[in-house]
């Protein structure tokens, strides 16, 4: 029998005796009967012979119905027994021959593995997923599950405009945009466990770009939480970028990684958008070479950008002169390659993402690990660390400092990645409890901004008449908390 393990044996059938060795302490080889008649087995493997209570093992040869010994048995040696296995032969088992259906429950167990025996030359590929040296996903919000500031924007023409948490939008040429949180319902990607996507759809286009115009959907990654890639050094690691992309759009598409601060260093990678408003799941590989592992690639231990994960819309000419997966110190030039697509061409073209993972190390669609799905819960408190909204009914205690100002000590889900701007859609109004006081709030403003434990005084103007009065409640204000990179 061989390559099951743990596995009760379903048969052996055939079992033959055979007939005793006798031993002179002169030959080392001997004649295989059985009830005196030669008797030919399969193969070596399919005997086992006990010599003084051992069963031999490695040390013999079998050619037709004769077997001899690479050693001479002592003349006092007894041969206490010779079977043969006609079916289920005993063999050594062959590499990669175990597979889930020959391995029994609970089979293998730590205490039976020697220390050091199970290698990556010896686990065939994709079947234990690789170790992820970070805790927590580098892509933040991944699945694109958290969207603080609502579920769509519409008529967007500028930068830095955000929908979904940690993804940052910038529209440089002269289309009109519309970026949603979308709920999915089917196909490929849901499927797979995702629930929300993000998608950018154009509503106005612009099909003749200046050299100079772009538009890009980016994450960007705190330095400080990229310092595991090594980058810099001898050592720095390969990447894999795996995501769940449709459009309408068929052809090449570019992502590009920029490591932005000191010596800027950009890969572009093209991809192929085979069917259109299909999801479709694309693994990508940025393999870290002489340019990045130069001190000139190295990421600075910081609250900044460590890294932009960039997909490129859309790029005119004083960007499209990047190498297919080459890491240069170019600038903006290499931004993307010159097979971009312009999806912002045509009306109501779309690019629709979600599913986005940046592994440690290079894998293909089969050997990728597993999507990082988190507890929304934590998923949003990741996201909080750059936005956040408080947009409640009532703080009770705000405090009338004097006649232009008015207070309230405010801490934060957590601490915030450096001091947070503020910026408010509706104040709200001051109450004495009994009735509004129809105070004007302006300027929103914070100040002593605690890192550590993410508390601030936030402030505003009003015209209260009161000085150094308690102010019961503020009431239906939305202020906005920005930190983002």
């Amino acid at each position: 029998m061989s390559s099951y393990i743990g596995r009760g044996i379903d048969q052996i059938d055939n079992i033959s005796t055979l007939d005793n060795l006798s031993f002179n302490g002169s030959l080392q080889t001997f004649n295989l009967t059985q009830n005196s008649v030669a008797f030919v087995p399969v193969s070596a493997d399919a005997l086992q012979i006990q010599i003084d209570g051992v069963i031999q093992s490695g040390n013999y040869t079998v050619s037709g119905s004769t077997v001899t010994f690479d050693f001479t048995p002592s003349g006092s040696s007894v041969c206490n027994g010779i079977k043969h296995f006609g079916v289920g032969l005993l063999t050594t088992v062959s590499d990669s021959s175990i597979t889930t259906a020959k391995l029994g429950a609970d089979a293998v167990t730590t205490a039976k593995i020697n220390d050091g025996a199970v290698t990556s030359g010896k686990i065939a590929s994709g079947v234990i997923p690789s170790t992820r040296p970070n805790a927590n996903p580098l892509i933040i919000n991944g699945d694109m599950a958290v969207a603080q500031r609502g579920t769509s924007t519409s008529g967007i023409t500028g930068s830095n405009q955000f929908v979904v948490d940690r993804f940052r939008f910038d529209e440089g040429a002269d289309a009109t945009l519309t970026m949603s949180q979308e709920t999915l319902t089917s196909g490929n990607a849901f499927d797979v466990g995702f629930k929300k996507s993000l998608k950018v759809l154009v509503t106005t286009a612009d099909g003749s770009l200046a050299s100079n115009q772009s538009e890009q959907l980016m994450q960007q990654i705190e330095a400080q939480d990229l310092q595991l890639l090594k980058f810099g050094t001898s050592n720095a690691v390969n990447l894999t970028l795996a995501f769940w992309y449709k459009s309408n759009v068929t052809g090449t598409h570019v992502v590009t990684l920029d490591k932005s601060d000191s010596t800027r260093t950009t890969c572009p990678v093209e991809f192929t958008v085979s069917s259109a408003n299909t999801w479709e799941h694309k693994v990508l590989n940025f393999n870290a070479d002489a340019t990045i592992k130069a001190s000139t690639g190295a990421i600075a231990n910081d609250n900044g950008t460590g890294l932009r994960v960039m997909w490129n819309l859309a790029y005119g000419s004083d960007y499209t002169s990047g190498t297919n997966g080459d890491w240069t110190q170019n600038g903006v030039s290499d931004f993307s390659t010159s097979n971009q697509q312009n999806i912002v061409a045509t009306n109501s073209n779309y690019v629709e993402l979600t599913g986005v993972q940046l592994e440690v190390g290079e894998f293909t669609s089969a050997t990728i690990p597993p999507f990082q799905f988190e507890s929304y819960g934590d998923n949003l408190f990741r996201c909080q660390r750059y936005y956040h909204k408080n947009d409640t009914t009532r703080w009770i205690g705000a405090y009338k400092r004097h006649d232009a100002d008015t207070a309230f000590y405010y801490t934060m889900p957590r601490a915030m990645r450096t001091t947070p701007t503020l910026s408010s859609s509706d104040l709200g109004f001051f109450s004495n409890m009994q009735s509004a006081l129809g105070s004007a709030l302006s300027n929103l403003g914070g100040y002593e901004y605690d890192a550590e434990n993410g508390t601030m005084i936030v402030d505003c103007d009003s015209n209260y008449s009161g000085t150094h009065t308690f102010i019961p409640s503020w009431e239906s204000q939305v202020i906005e908390f920005s930190a983002e990179l």
